[in-house]
């Protein structure tokens, strides 16, 4: 069963799971990730139990699944499920969906991605300025996520790179 996008409400902390990609989407790619994602929603179920859910893509570039489990528990079996799609279509269009050594940050309003260790070392090397804002994927509730998924340097977990 889907969350529909207008009964997301931002006071219930639905259980948040971010996928990054390490690139932008192409029109094409986010129709096909989009029908792929409502289908398996669908039919999301834990133990039998349909499970309330939905998705979205932010930035075109990061795919967020939101679970009410309010009503019904994620469990590992449905996760795995989960997982196997998100596999599936990181396959499919190439999309380190699933690398988590990597930074995402907005610099002069555009969304970049580099590997981890490429960003520390142009961090400490004043190849990227300190006014950026970076993307934080460890966020595991929806009012985590919009209140702290893209943040200042100063205020992310990349403030401590020396």
């Amino acid at each position: 069963m889907k969350i529909e996008e207008s009964s997301i409400v931002e006071a219930n902390d639905y259980r948040v799971i971010i996928y990054p990609a390490s690139r932008p989407l192409t029109t094409k790619e986010a129709k096909v990730i989009t029908e792929k994602l409502y289908d398996f929603l669908a039919g999301w179920a834990a133990h039998g139990k349909p499970l309330s859910s939905s998705f979205k893509i932010e930035k075109n570039q990061f795919i967020i699944i939101c679970v009410d489990e309010e009503h019904e528990v994620a469990s590992g079996c449905s996760i795995d499920s989960l997982g196997k799609v998100m596999r599936e279509i990181d396959e499919e269009f190439s999309l380190g969906l699933f690398d988590r050594m990597k930074a995402s940050f907005v610099e002069n309003g555009e969304v970049k991605t580099l590997k981890l260790i490429d960003f520390k070392n142009k961090i400490r090397n004043g190849e990227i300025a300190k006014d950026i804002e970076v993307f934080d994927f460890s966020k595991n509730t929806y009012l985590e996520f919009i209140g702290n998924f893209l943040l200042a340097f100063e205020k992310s977990w990349a403030s401590v790179i020396k």
